[in-house]
């Protein structure tokens, strides 16, 4: 966009104390509050002609709710402890982990930000809905962790992938990353299903969890698969449509 070249400017909502995110917003004039030696720019007015990106809004106290709605519709402002009105040029990014349809009917967030802010909305579902993508985000994360550590090319396993993808990963992305990055410190070359903690190993169905008929043991999908085929053909006396 025309604001590629502008600054991105980010400010976590959850790291900060309540007392001081106002501060790291909007900064603060000399002799607002104690210690205040000098004025202070906050991330809006650093954010000028670019991108503010507010992380885990869902977080944001309601006092200063109302503070970022005033930024959102007007792009106004004042620092702490100032008299004079600032307007700057930010185009407004905002993320969140919470729902924030259920923080509103709580009272817990502003209605009136929420639809401000719902302009441009994008969900990212979580990976328990995307298990497709899984195996390809961890040979991406794989071919990052080999790059940082100056390993040789890492790669996973067949009963490791089988393992990513039925996992639920309630901690997500972050959670993968974690659980690749721990499997590469334990061990060199192709991460197999021991590397991996073992909730993740306890995600892998057990043969006896399985339709019994016909399946003594399977290695892999392709196998327990092929039982269920041959199966099914014995129960039908071969005769492919009554198998079907």
């Amino acid at each position: 966009s025309a604001r590629a070249k502008g600054p991105f400017v980010a400010i976590n909502c959850a790291a900060i104390p309540e007392n001081l995110l106002e501060n790291e917003l909007f900064g603060h004039e000399k002799g607002a509050f104690t210690g205040a030696a000098g004025r202070k720019v906050g991330k809006a007015e650093l954010a000028h002609k670019g991108t503010l990106f507010l992380d885990e809004i869902g977080d944001l106290p309601l006092l200063l709710q109302g503070k970022i709605l005033r930024l959102v519709q007007e792009r106004q402002f004042e620092r702490v402890g100032g008299l004079q009105t600032l307007t700057v040029d930010v185009r407004l990014v905002a993320a969140t982990n919470r729902d924030l349809r259920s923080l509103v009917a709580e009272k817990l967030f502003r209605e009136d930000l929420f639809f401000r802010l719902s302009v441009m909305p994008i969900e990212i579902p979580p990976l328990r809905r995307r298990r497709r993508d899984v195996p390809i985000l961890a040979e991406a994360f794989l071919q990052r962790l080999a790059r940082d550590m100056g390993r040789r090319e890492l790669r996973l396993s067949e009963e490791a992938k089988r393992a990513l993808s039925e996992h639920s990963w309630p901690g997500n992305v972050r959670e993968l990353q974690n659980c690749l990055e721990r499997a590469v410190v334990l061990g060199p070359g192709v991460v197999d299903l021991d590397q991996l903690p073992d909730g993740v190993r306890r995600s892998v169905p057990r043969p006896d969890a399985l339709p019994a008929e016909g399946l003594v043991f399977y290695e892999t999908v392709a196998k327990y698969e092929k039982s269920l085929l041959t199966s099914a053909m014995h129960r039908a006396g071969g005769v492919q449509k009554e198998a079907a």
